[in-house]
């Protein structure tokens, strides 16, 4: 296996972003997170990328969480630096117009939960587990968990999970609506292909919209409803929506060119 920290594939319009670091259960070291923001950006501005997977090499752990290895190595100026660029790409991939897809093929643990969090969607293999650990180390999560993890979870099982440090397997997320599916280990690709292939159904510039306006509906309903109508008016004037009005009228699939 490449010695690169992170492998890019793309597989047709799917673009696959796969954190390998397998020695070390693909913990997030400075020169991974620094790639991860690079092809985080790039992905962003490449208009043939319509959607993204974020993969974990090997089959034991999607992310274990930050390198405690490295961490051990750096004063407090380089963590709080470490996690201002950890927060940023991560904010960054939930900001991506394309629908990113969480393949969490092992444990996702501490940053790696993080990490999942601002996907679109989450499948996961039946042997993971997925927790934030970070109080039983005398922090807390620092990456965004205590923040996204409530308005996936709710409050109540949010604090549950964040104050006891307790990991979930992947069929005790499932009903927390932590993960969307669970499957076998040896199919989970095939599952992500599967639910790629259905996103790739939808309109491009609708699909980036409706993101936009989902991140709005965590804001004051008032505000949410201001996104979702200029949202919509992005949408409206779009070739896409054209097309998808004369596909209907022909009784064909539609062929959207995301403009």
């Amino acid at each position: 296996m490449s010695e690169a920290p992170l492998l890019i594939e793309d597989r047709e319009t799917v673009r696959w972003l796969i954190l390998n670091r397998p020695e070390s259960r693909n913990a997030l070291s400075r020169d991974l997170v620094a790639r991860l923001g690079e092809a985080v950006a790039a992905t962003a501005a490449e208009h043939g990328v319509r959607v993204v997977v974020l993969r974990g090499a090997g089959d034991e752990a999607f992310c274990a969480g930050a390198d405690l290895k490295e961490r051990r190595s750096m004063g407090d100026d380089e963590v709080r630096a470490f996690l201002r660029g950890l927060g940023a790409v991560i904010t960054a991939i939930e900001e991506l117009p394309q629908p990113v897809v969480a393949a969490i093929n092992g444990h996702a643990l501490g940053g790696g939960l993080e990490l999942s969090l601002c996907c679109d969607l989450r499948l996961a293999a039946e042997h993971a587990r997925l927790g934030l650990p970070e109080v039983r180390l005398g922090i807390i999560p620092g990456a965004g968990g205590t923040q996204r993890l409530p308005r996936i979870v709710g409050p109540a099982r949010a604090r549950e999970l964040i104050l006891t440090g307790r990991q979930l397997s992947a069929i005790e997320a499932l009903p927390y609506g932590l993960v969307h599916r669970v499957v076998a280990a040896e199919r989970l690709d095939e599952a992500v292909g599967d639910l790629c292939q259905e996103l790739l159904l939808a309109a491009p510039i609708s699909q980036a919209q409706a993101k936009r306006a989902l991140r709005a509906a965590e804001a004051d309903l008032a505000t949410g409803l201001a996104f979702e109508t200029a949202a919509y008016e992005r949408c409206l004037h779009s070739e896409d929506r054209l097309e998808a009005l004369a596909a209907f009228r022909d009784k064909r699939p539609p062929h959207f060119q995301g403009r």
